[in-house]
């Protein structure tokens, strides 16, 4: 859109010109871009990297001539993995920086912090974590899994290929771990599962000492039922729990791990030998065997200085959501929070498993799922993948007061929780 000027202000640049003084900009110079991501604290083994790589595709896109023939200007800032510290950072960011968008969170509680905010000043989130699923909001991009494109495929993989009739529900205490478990609980019994084969168990971030709660998994797996663990511990508390299961004995072929928050980046620097053999699911691996995929890895690894650094699934979710946003943006002709939200529906881009990833109306992506199988290099073996992509459901089938919810911020719905059986939106929050 070209900038229309009041006959004022047309005559104030012309005083301006016949004066000699300096006229002033009318715009930014650059297209502020703003990084959201924990460099300190539990959650910084995760969220770095996705910080770099933010970094990297800001550089590749003013490289191309940067957005609407303006450059990008990255704003990083560190919340530190404190939860309230995210909304006071995003506030700066959408009003002191006066960023066109923001990349950012990890955990869920980080999201829902930051929530408010991005509502109250209209600004943009795109967010490229797995989560549970339950909200949708006009103001997020959800460029992560929904629990039916890793969760729920996940159970299925075990129950289907691995036998599994017991299920260890192991999580850190917050919200995704909680609302997730409570999805999945809901449909393992669905399937028939029996309570008493469904074990709960809840920590703190950053716990360390998992003896006794191992010794607990160990003991629920040995009443002659096949037993898995789903686990939605998240951050540097991952290490020591896979080296106690490695210390009681516990092998992948004995109770499977499948983790939603371990992955290469998890796993670089650490001894493997604990988890050779268990499983994660997510929607990316590094080990994607595509021209895209081998083509970013390099990128990214010349990036950084680096020729081990590896790649992991948010890295490809940012990758996805920046480019939806640069579509979106020019396509619009604006970087306008309106004009981006309404635009970027329907906008597709190419992922890393050699396909395109869509936005769809619930602000939710389009995305293939894979379980991935742990190596003793660090990697994973993709030991399965859908046949095609899945689209992200934000209100779970399996829970009674979601299961008639959906979301299409399109006009005239321009709803997040509009239910089906009565006909009105609302009834349930974002």
């Amino acid at each position: 859109m070209k900038a229309s000027y009041t006959m004022g202000a047309v005559a104030g640049l012309a005083i301006y010109a016949a004066s000699g003084m300096a006229v002033p900009a009318l715009a930014q110079d650059t297209i502020k871009v703003g990084i959201l991501h924990s460099l300190s604290g539990t959650m910084a083994i995760s969220e770095t990297t996705l910080k770099d790589v933010m970094l990297m595709l800001v550089e590749e896109q003013n490289k191309k001539g940067g957005v609407l023939g303006k450059k990008l200007e990255a704003v990083v800032v560190d919340p530190a993995s404190n939860w309230p510290l995210f909304a006071e950072k995003a506030r700066e960011l959408l009003t002191k920086d006066k960023v066109a968008a923001v990349f950012g969170c990890w955990t869920s509680v980080s999201r829902k912090s930051v929530l408010p905010v991005f509502e109250e000043l209209n600004g943009l989130l795109f967010y490229p974590v797995q989560y549970e699923g339950e909200e949708s909001s006009r103001n997020v991009f959800y460029t992560g899994a929904a629990p039916n494109q890793q969760a729920i495929p996940a159970v299925d993989y075990l129950a289907e290929k691995e036998k599994v009739q017991r299920w260890v529900l192991a999580g850190t205490d917050y919200v995704y771990p909680r609302t997730t478990n409570k999805i999945l609980e809901a449909y393992l019994k669905s399937k028939g599962v029996k309570s008493e084969d469904i074990l709960i168990n809840y920590t703190p971030f950053g716990h360390a000492d998992w003896q006794s709660i191992v010794a607990d998994i160990k003991k629920f797996g040995s009443a002659g039922k096949k037993t898995a663990v789903v686990s939605t511990i998240n951050g540097d508390a991952n290490v020591p729990f896979y080296k106690e299961l490695g210390n009681q004995g516990i092998k992948a072929t004995d109770i499977p791990v499948v983790a939603f928050s371990v992955g290469e980046e998890e796993l670089a620097g650490i001894d493997t030998k604990p988890l050779i053999g268990h499983l994660a699911a997510w929607n990316y691996f590094q080990s994607v065997s595509t021209p895209e995929n081998e083509d970013f890895i390099k990128k990214w690894q010349a990036f950084t200085k680096n020729p081990k650094r590896v790649t992991n699934d948010p890295m490809e979710a940012h990758v996805i959501g920046f480019n939806m946003w640069v579509k979106a943006v020019e396509k619009a002709g604006t970087t306008a929070p309106d004009a981006v939200i309404d635009s970027i529906i329907g906008v597709s881009v190419p992922n890393l498993s050699g396909g395109y990833s869509a936005m769809m109306p619930n602000h939710h992506i389009t995305k293939p799922v894979l379980i991935g199988e742990v190596q003793d290099n660090g990697q994973f073996d993709i030991v399965s993948k859908t046949p095609g992509l899945v689209v992200g459901d934000e209100w779970s089938d399996y829970l009674p007061d979601s299961k008639d919810l959906i979301s299409d911020w399109r006009a005239p719905m321009s709803c997040g929780n509009f239910n089906v059986k009565t006909g009105k939106c609302g009834g349930k929050g974002t």
